[in-house]
């Protein structure tokens, strides 16, 4: 089986979010699995590219409009990844030391058609074209509709909206650079009279999936104005859980961590971690130590972080430590804090790769008390390392964690709201209290399996039964 993913982001090689995460590690695990999977991203400018080689082993122009853009199909010298990636190189508009910009239609419009062009081109053509995000919404219209791409139009190609808040839209004065078709067949591209690529890609993709089964059923209420297509469209939908890349995240091997450690020793290694992080941040390891990883935005909730902090903090002998970044008015309103809170709390306002993973092996509890969730990692890899969840049932939150009253292993709150957080401060204050159950916790958490082998296997079995039912 010959599958293609096509992806702005793809880990290592690019990561903005968890969209890289995913087309990172869903590859790999198909291919251990006996599929043939690669992945095609665009070449940028970051430190990936330049530290490693590549070779050329295709060249072309794309027209975009009445523009020509020289692109060529670059790959790696060296086996440093566990699949095939291709990267679509377009010095014009690609090559740049960022992934997203402010307008990026022509960048990723070109891609697209530069992606499709070069599938075009190859004698073993994939089986299945597999879509990530509204980044690569219009591939499968330009599949269907675009006459140059008709000896394109049976093969399958499947969507997975990551995040259905962006949605690429872009105006009508784009549509002469969309390659050639049946103007009769423009309402494929539009949503309430804009080209919208992901609304697009939901009409035309074969098949439609999430990244978790409640997030699917949340678009069909509230998918930032495409609740009504989905569900008109909802035979072909299907919400499938992300897994977690067990061989990046894995306590007993992670170079970054202080101490590595297994559910046996989680007592020891979380210690060590934890004692390095309270040492470089001046805490006291012998408090309950909350943090949050993630981007500083409306989405994750983090805009009620101040207020959350500040009462937890007073009301509580609790740690504190933020890593991420976004809006700026809550980065200035929690570096505030980090001069009445010495010694309490402190903010790395940024990201850092290695900090992350020792976050994640070093704190009792991770908070993420998100209004939008589609699947969230997150959690996930705070269970494989022992740290308790602290999050809102939504979306994959709402799929991946049990409340400990329920007979559970996280503690869940209904709202996005200071007060819910504050209380489930206060709940994990007062679990962290009982050391006994607090140790068989942590063992318990990172003996669930939340690996990518049995997502992976769920995507396969899609792609099958598109086969047979189309």
């Amino acid at each position: 089986m010959k599958i293609v993913h096509i992806s702005a982001e793809c880990y290592p090689v690019a990561k903005v979010g968890g969209l890289a995460d995913v087309v990172g590690a869903l590859p790999k695990y198909q291919n251990q699995l006996g599929a043939d999977s690669s992945v095609i991203m665009p070449f940028y400018d970051n430190v990936f590219t330049r530290k490693h080689e590549f070779e050329s082993i295709f060249s072309s122009k794309i027209r975009l409009g009445y523009v020509e853009h020289d692109f060529n199909v670059l790959k790696l010298t060296s086996d440093v990844l566990d699949f095939d990636v291709f990267f679509i190189h377009i010095p014009s508009l690609l090559f740049r030391d960022y992934v997203y910009s402010d307008d990026d239609v022509d960048r990723f419009l070109a891609f697209q058609i530069a992606a499709l062009d070069w599938i075009l081109t190859l004698k073993k053509k994939p089986e299945y074209i597999h879509c990530h995000d509204h980044h690569t919404g219009l591939i499968p219209f330009m599949a269907q509709e675009s006459y140059k791409y008709s000896s394109l139009n049976k093969i399958p190609v499947i969507t997975t909206i990551h995040n259905a808040q962006y949605q690429g839209w872009f105006n009508y004065h784009h549509l002469y650079k969309v390659p050639d078709f049946d103007n009769n067949n423009v309402g494929l591209l539009d949503w309430n009279g804009i080209i919208n690529p992901l609304a697009s890609a939901i009409k035309c993709a074969w098949r439609v999936t999430t990244v978790s089964p409640s997030y699917m059923e949340e678009l069909m209420v509230n998918a930032n104005g495409l609740e009504s297509l989905l569900r008109a469209e909802s035979a072909k939908a299907v919400g499938i859980l992300n897994g977690v890349d067990t061989e990046v995240w894995n306590p007993e091997t992670d170079s970054y961590l202080i101490k590595n450690y297994k559910s046996t020793t989680v007592e020891a290694g979380k210690l060590a971690n934890k004692k390095g992080l309270c040492s470089e941040y001046k805490f006291d390891a012998d408090k309950p130590l909350f943090a949050f990883i993630g981007r500083l935005v409306g989405e994750k909730g983090s805009d009620l972080f101040p207020d959350a902090f500040d009462i937890a903090l007073k009301n509580n002998d609790i740690s504190i430590l933020l890593l991420g970044s976004g809006d700026k008015l809550t980065e200035g309103r929690l570096e505030v804090l980090k001069r009445e809170y010495q010694g309490k709390y402190n903010a790395y306002i940024g990201y850092d790769e290695r900090l992350s993973h020792i976050i994640y092996a070093g704190a009792d509890f991770l908070l993420m008390p998100s209004r939008v969730e589609p699947c969230g990692l997150n959690q996930m890899y705070s269970l494989r390392y022992g740290t308790i969840p602290i999050v809102r049932n939504i979306g994959g939150l709402k799929d991946t964690i049990i409340d400990i009253e329920n007979d559970g292993f996280g503690f869940v709150h209904q709202d996005a709201s200071v007060k819910d957080i504050c209380f489930s401060i206060e709940r994990a204050v007062e679990f962290y209290s009982n050391k006994k159950e607090l140790k068989k916790t942590k063992k318990r958490i990172m003996q669930i399996d939340h690996s990518w082998g049995n997502s992976a296997e769920k995507y396969m079995q899609l792609y099958k039964s598109i086969t047979i039912t189309k």
